[in-house]
């Protein structure tokens, strides 16, 4: 099954098998369980980066602590990579040790991603990997299907901008389109009986009238 960490397996197969597994509880919807294997995950990462420089520290506040310190790459992206990593342990230890289950998804979710900035700056940082890694970008579907999609990101956004820019033509024609109005002009009655009719009860009237005078 695919998951978005599988750039990892080259790096350390045995981070990749952590990382995984937390994959595989967010989509059992095991999502405190999946923040407490990132948790994991990141102090796995942070013992492997400070390596021999590592010494007395055993707890991963201890080994943080250390990192930060360290210099790994530029400024901003030693930042980056501390503040995930803390992340990662904030709210990995939430999730161990509450007393309350929250079935946090969208906090899962979030630590999930914290972790694939870590393993992508991981490989790319401290093991010289090409820095194309860098343009990869968590994809929830993968996530929650296990299965990469056939299109890829970019690819389905521009299918939607075309498909929005079609509507939108066609929307805009509809709407320039000119109006014809086609009225049935009603039949005309034919009323030529009925003059025929009221012509011949006056001149019947008239004759009457001309008759009675006449004997008079």
């Amino acid at each position: 099954m695919a998951t978005n960490f599988d750039f990892l397996k080259r790096t350390d197969k045995d981070l990749y098998e952590i990382i995984s597994e937390a994959e595989k509880l967010y989509r059992d919807e095991y999502f405190e369980q999946c923040m407490t294997q990132t948790r994991r995950f990141g102090e796995n990462v942070c013992k492997n980066v400070l390596g021999s420089r590592r010494t007395t520290e055993i707890s991963f506040d201890a080994m943080l602590a250390t990192l930060k310190d360290c210099t790994l790459g530029s400024t901003i992206e030693s930042k980056e990579f501390v503040d995930d990593l803390y992340f990662l342990k904030k709210h990995g230890n939430e999730a161990t040790h509450s007393f309350k289950v929250k079935h946090d998804g969208m906090e899962a979710l979030e630590c999930l991603q914290r972790a694939f900035e870590v393993a992508i700056n991981y490989c790319v940082y401290s093991h010289g990997y090409e820095r194309n890694l860098l343009k990869l970008n968590f994809d929830t579907e993968l996530l929650i299907t296990g299965k990469k999609p056939r299109k890829s990101l970019s690819e389905k956004y521009q299918e939607e901008k075309s498909k929005t820019a079609a509507k939108t033509k066609k929307q805009t024609k509809q709407k320039n389109r000119p109006q014809y109005c086609s009225v049935k002009s009603q039949s005309q009655k034919n009323t030529k009986p009925l003059f025929w009719i009221f012509v011949m009860i006056s001149a019947l009237v008239s004759l009457m009238m001309i008759i009675i005078l006449a004997v008079i």
